[in-house]
């Protein structure tokens, strides 16, 4: 049997009110929806770019992120740059925090990575599996990048070069750059025989291979947090970003971007 016109009519009401819901409900999305602009470390780059897709599809908030060598980061803040949630090695928060108040909510610690020494794809892997195997590659090496020493890990290699006795003989071949700003690329260029970065930074560069991670006698883990600044009276999203951030699901995020979780459940 058809409809009735009055079978009709009431299909059509039931549609338009179906429709006035969806877009009420969208419209609504829209309205609690926040910009939330973060600044962050170069090392959490390639976890953070990998989740806000998501996060931005589950709450409708929009991330304003922006990347750089963590000591311009530092710098930013100094300046009075504002950002709604912070990305940091987990001392340089505490650094921050010294002339910048920052809220207890959204405060954690979230994942550490390790310096890795990478070099050209095609060419042999050194052998850095001890110390004196790591200080033979650097003797050996006509260049190395290495990061900026105003950093956590380019100071740490500066002070590792030290303390192997090889400083006078690998100072004159070293190049600085940050992993961000193009040192991986100096290696796959072949302009400097290899690099020793943050996991991290050199997990998604094109042309080149990852040796591995230092030994643990010479290595150094970076531990990023987050934390969110005191003039932020709007914290909600940002603390929610960061529950997203630490949600046990996205370990995978984490790990695919060279980073190592904490818990027993590694």
């Amino acid at each position: 049997m058809l409809p009735t016109q009055t079978g009709f009519d009431i299909i059509g009401r039931l549609i338009t009110s179906i429709v006035s819901a969806i877009i009420l409900s969208i419209a609504a999305t829209v309205a609690n929806a926040d910009e939330i602009r973060v600044l962050s470390g170069g090392g959490a780059q390639l976890a953070l770019r990998a989740v806000i897709p998501e996060f931005e599809g589950a709450t409708g908030h929009r991330v304003h992120p922006t990347f750089a060598h963590v000591s311009v980061i530092q710098q930013k803040l100094a300046a009075g740059e504002k950002a709604d949630l912070i990305l940091l090695p987990v001392p340089l928060i505490a650094a921050v925090e010294k002339n910048l108040p920052l809220r207890s909510e959204g405060r954690v610690v979230l994942a550490r990575v390790g310096i890795a020494v990478i070099v050209r794809n095609g060419t042999t892997a050194p052998d850095i599996s001890t110390p004196d195997a790591v200080r033979k590659m650097l003797i050996d090496a006509r260049s190395i990048e290495i990061p900026p020493p105003n950093g956590p890990a380019g100071g740490h290699l500066a002070r590792m070069i030290e303390q192997l006795g090889i400083a006078e003989a690998v100072r004159p071949k070293l190049v600085i750059k940050a992993a961000i700003d193009g040192g991986a690329q100096l290696v796959a260029d072949g302009k400097v025989d290899l690099a020793m970065q943050l996991l991290s930074e050199v997990q998604s560069a094109k042309d080149i291979a990852v040796v591995g991670l230092l030994p643990s006698a010479l290595q150094s883990f970076v531990v990023y947090g987050a934390a969110i600044p005191s003039y932020n009276d709007k914290p909600e999203p940002a603390v929610a970003l960061v529950k997203f951030l630490s949600e046990p699901n996205k370990k995978d995020f984490w790990r695919a971007a060279g980073f190592e979780l904490f818990d027993a459940g590694n």
